[in-house]
């Protein structure tokens, strides 16, 4: 498999699919999200969106399980969103078996025109905050909420995110809270995949290969963001979130 993925590319080639992933593990140690999103955008220049994807397996994966540290803070993070990560795991399932495989350039859309809303209402209007006391109930239906959009489209930013944000979480606080997610997402996805005959292991070798730059990327990206002052990770992060968005309301439209 590591052959078929990757012969017929020169090693100049090669070494520009290595940097996106040096590239895309940066951006997601500083800001905790964007590794699959700038992936994808970057190799399906040179590489089919299939190779891309096979590429983006393991590395999405143990980045997201990386981000889920350090341990000793992470139970009592689960605690405190372990309600929203069973309607994650739900609603991917339960979508996965109403909608079947992702699809859909129309979801794409609407993902990218809310994550732009949220960001430039985040950037430049009033931050949103979710009192504690409703974290019990809400926590949940969002979790439910953004597992059906993961069903639906393979993206699990929306609306865990902006609401994972509005805890009023410290910034390295929010970073595992976002591993943690992607980390119930991504696994619940290929659940559902595996339930509509649609996930496949190809390409392991290859993948693992492509572990090695994510992970010296992301090693990077999470010393530079203990350097950032928090209002510069706040702008960072929501920047992304805005690239984000917009990459994938481009894509749904024009592709």
């Amino acid at each position: 498999m590591l052959t078929e993925l990757l012969a017929g590319y020169t090693p100049g080639v090669f070494g520009l699919i290595v940097a996106v992933f040096v590239l895309a593990g940066l951006v997601k140690g500083v800001v905790g999200l964007g590794l699959p999103t700038i992936s994808m955008a970057l190799l399906s220049i040179f590489m089919l969106p299939a190779q891309a994807a096979a590429l983006l397996v393991i590395p999405s994966l143990v980045t997201n399980v990386w981000q889920t540290r350090p341990v000793h803070s992470l139970l009592p993070m689960l605690r405190r969103i372990g309600g929203m990560q069973a309607g994650v795991a739900a609603g991917t399932l339960a979508g996965a078996m109403i909608l079947g495989a992702p699809a859909g350039a129309w979801a794409a859309v609407s993902l990218g025109v809310a994550l732009v809303a949220y960001s430039l209402w985040t950037l430049f209007g009033h931050p949103l905050t979710i009192p504690a006391r409703t974290e019990g109930w809400l926590g949940p239906a969002i979790g439910a909420l953004t597992g059906f959009i993961t069903a639906a489209t393979g993206v699990f930013v929306v609306p865990a995110v902006p609401y994972l944000q509005s805890l009023g979480l410290a910034r390295d606080e929010l970073i595992q809270a976002m591993g943690i997610s992607f980390t119930v997402s991504t696994v619940a996805l290929a659940a559902g995949l595996w339930l509509n005959d649609s996930y496949t292991l190809g390409a392991v070798g290859a993948s693992l290969i492509m572990l090695v730059p994510a992970l010296i990327g992301m090693g990077v990206g999470q010393r530079l963001r203990q350097s950032l002052p928090p209002a510069t990770f706040r702008r960072c992060f929501l920047v992304s979130l805005l690239i984000v968005g917009v990459y994938l309301a481009a894509k749904g439209l024009l592709f």
